[in-house]
């Protein structure tokens, strides 16, 4: 019978969020070859004696070397080739979301950090594997979406502003949208409701707003910066 060589299958999460109106990723740095010392995304080898699925799996590096918690995942692509990993042919399922920044800590010895990092200062890092190629590719799905659902607002408090709302899209797609553009889209998504109270914000009080229980996300004919 003819031998063939199993390839590496891995998963890598590639986890968003926007803090201080700036789109960050989260990374950890490496503690074991290959690429020690260098920055890579959470994720790591399918094991199927411990992963009833991939996204168990992507679940199970996010907590070993981050200790954070999305609610929830979104494949974005398979990756593969004999050039994105020195230990052989190498395929890996990269998952994706947006979320609320959560505090970050490695409880595995394979990893010496973790920490969300700004994506327009990746530059400055030096990334393992082809990281930097599934950081930009996750970077333009998350726009895309931004762009034609209101996603965005899994990175915000159960309780949040309009403002608040534009700030995290706009550091998403890198360009100011109009106030009155978003408000149509939140009514016309009908997901969200007006809570009865409202905040100050110094100049005069600003509505809350929270997502309705069981809310799905609306996804819009045309683009936002139409």
């Amino acid at each position: 019978m003819e031998q063939y060589q199993n390839p590496l299958f891995t998963i890598d999460n590639v986890l968003f969020t926007v803090a201080q109106a700036e789109l960050k990723v989260l990374l950890v740095k490496r503690a074991i070859e290959p690429f020690i010392d260098q920055w890579s995304l959470p994720g790591g080898f399918v094991d199927p004696l411990l992963d009833a699925s991939v996204e168990a799996c992507a679940r199970r590096k996010l907590q070993e070397k981050t200790g954070v918690a999305p609610s929830y995942l979104e494949q974005l692509k398979v990756f593969s080739g004999h050039q994105r990993d020195p230990r052989g042919f190498a395929v890996t399922l990269a998952f994706y979301a947006l979320m609320g920044e959560q505090a970050a800590q490695s409880h595995i010895d394979t990893v010496h950090d973790a920490q969300w990092l700004p994506v327009h200062q990746l530059q400055d890092y030096p990334l393992a594997f082809d990281h930097q190629t599934i950081i930009a590719e996750a970077v333009a799905r998350l726009k895309q979406k931004a762009l034609y659902s209101l996603v965005p607002v899994y990175c915000l408090p159960a309780q949040f502003t309009v403002t608040e709302l534009m700030t995290v899209i706009e550091a998403i797609i890198e360009r100011p949208i109009q106030r009155k553009s978003l408000m149509r889209r939140i009514e016309a998504s009908d997901m969200f409701i007006a809570v009865d109270e409202k905040v100050s914000t110094g100049k005069r009080p600003a509505q809350l707003y929270q997502l309705k229980p069981d809310a799905d996300i609306y996804l819009f004919e045309r683009n936002l910066a139409e």
